[in-house]
C-alpha cells in the first residue's frame, strides 16, 4: 500500500492495543493488508475522521483506527524500528498489568516496564540477540518453535495468524533483518540461488506465482534441499511441504515456482 511518492509525516504514533490492523481503507470492513504490534511506532500520513493513514518502520502503508494508537507529536526524527528496541518483546507470553489485568501478548510485541510475566517468555534486546544469534539451521528451527500450528489470515503477521509474507518478514525481524511487507518486494532482496533444489540452503526464500504476468505471489523458506516451510492456504496455514513430494499441494509448488534468493 506504499504510494509512488508518499506525503510526508505530521505525527507519529505507537500501537497500544495487542494487535493494530492496517487496512486498505478508512473504514471497519476492509480488507486487512498488515498488522501493527504491541508498542511499535509508525508515522501519520493523513487523517480521516477516527482513522489515521500510517507507515511502520518497514515502509508499508495502511488505515488504522485512531482507537488502537496513541499519538505523540512528530519531531523530524528517523522511525526506529521497534525490533531493536531494549525493552523486553514478548516470543508468546502472558503478562499482569499495573491495573492488575492479564493480557496475553503475540510474538514481536513489546511489553510495558511495569508488566509481569505470568506464563511464556519474554526477553530484552541482549537475551534476543542471544536466543536468535547463529546459523541459518538455527533460524530455521526457531521459525518452526515460534509458528508451528499457526493459522492462515490474510495480512497477518504473528503466530496468532500470519500470511506467507508476514511470516517470513517477523522470522527475520526477530534475527535483525528488515524485509519488506509483501512477497512480491522479498523477492527484490537477496542474491539469485540457481542449480537444482539440493542446491538450496536453511533460510533461503522460494518465490512463487500463479499469475499470467509472473508477479510473485508467495513466499516460502527453506529447510534444506527440496524441504520448505511456509504459511499457505493449501495448507490451512503454517506448514511443511517437500517439493519433489506426489502431493497435489507439492504439485502446485513445482509449477508455480519462479526463483529462490539468499537474503542471510
Amino acid at each position: 500500500m506504499t504510494p509512488a511518492d508518499p506525503p510526508p509525516p505530521h505525527a507519529r504514533v505507537t500501537v497500544r492495543a495487542t494487535i493494530a490492523p492496517l487496512l486498505a481503507e478508512p473504514r471497519a470492513s476492509a480488507p486487512q493488508t498488515s498488522q501493527l504490534l504491541r508498542g511499535h511506532h509508525a508515522d501519520v500520513l493523513d487523517t480521516v475522521d477516527a482513522w489515521k493513514q500510517i507507515r511502520g518502520v518497514d515502509g508499508y502503508d495502511g488505515w488504522c483506527h485512531t482507537g488502537y494508537l496513541t499519538e505523540t507529536p512528530y519531531d523530524g526524527t528517523i522511525l526506529r524500528s521497534a525490533w531493536s528496541d531494549e525493552r523486553r518483546m514478548s516470543l508468546g507470553c502472558a503478562v499482569r498489568r499495573s491495573d492488575v489485568s492479564r493480557m496475553s501478548l503475540p510474538v514481536g510485541a513489546l511489553l510495558d516496564p511495569d508488566d509481569v510475566v505470568v506464563t511464556g517468555l519474554a526477553m530484552n534486546a541482549r537475551g534476543r540477540a542471544r536466543y536468535f544469534a547463529g546459523d541459518t539451521q538455527v533460524m530455521v528451527r526457531r521459525a518452526i518453535e515460534l509458528f508451528a500450528g499457526t493459522p492462515y489470515q490474510w495480512g497477518g503477521v504473528t503466530p496468532w495468524g500470519a500470511d506467507c509474507s508476514g511470516f517470513v518478514q517477523t522470522v527475520f525481524a526477530l534475527h535483525g533483518m528488515q524485509l519488506p511487507r509483501d512477497a512480491w518486494q522479498q523477492a527484490e532482496r537477496g542474491i539469485d540461488v540457481r542449480g537444482e533444489a539440493s542446491d538450496h540452503r536453511a533460510a533461503d526464500l522460494l518465490f512463487f506465482s500463479d499469475r499470467d504476468d509472473a508477479k510473485i505471489t508467495h513466499v516460502a523458506m527453506s529447510l534444506g534441499g527440496d524441504t520448505i516451510i511456509h504459511c499457505s492456504l493449501a495448507n490451512g496455514g503454517f506448514g511443511t511441504d517437500v517439493l519433489s513430494a506426489s502431493t497435489a499441494v507439492a504439485e502446485q509448488l513445482r509449477r508455480t515456482f519462479r526463483f529462490a534468493k539468499r537474503v542471510m
